[in-house]
């Protein structure tokens, strides 16, 4: 995070990256202006203020 705060959600809250590879979840990017992060191999898009509530 932008004031250096690292976010960890378990990958059980999460099905579509449990179910991807660990190579498939390594490939992703911020959106939006750093509001959401997309995983392009599994098709996923996910705000940061989702994972707040999800951690």
């Amino acid at each position: 995070m932008a004031d250096g705060r690292e976010l960890s959600v378990p990958l059980e809250r999460l099905p579509r990256l449990r179910d991807a590879s660990s190579e498939q979840r390594s490939r992703w990017r911020f959106i939006g202006r750093g509001k959401g992060i997309h995983w392009p191999d599994v098709d996923e898009d996910i705000l940061v203020a989702s994972l707040l509530r999800l951690s």
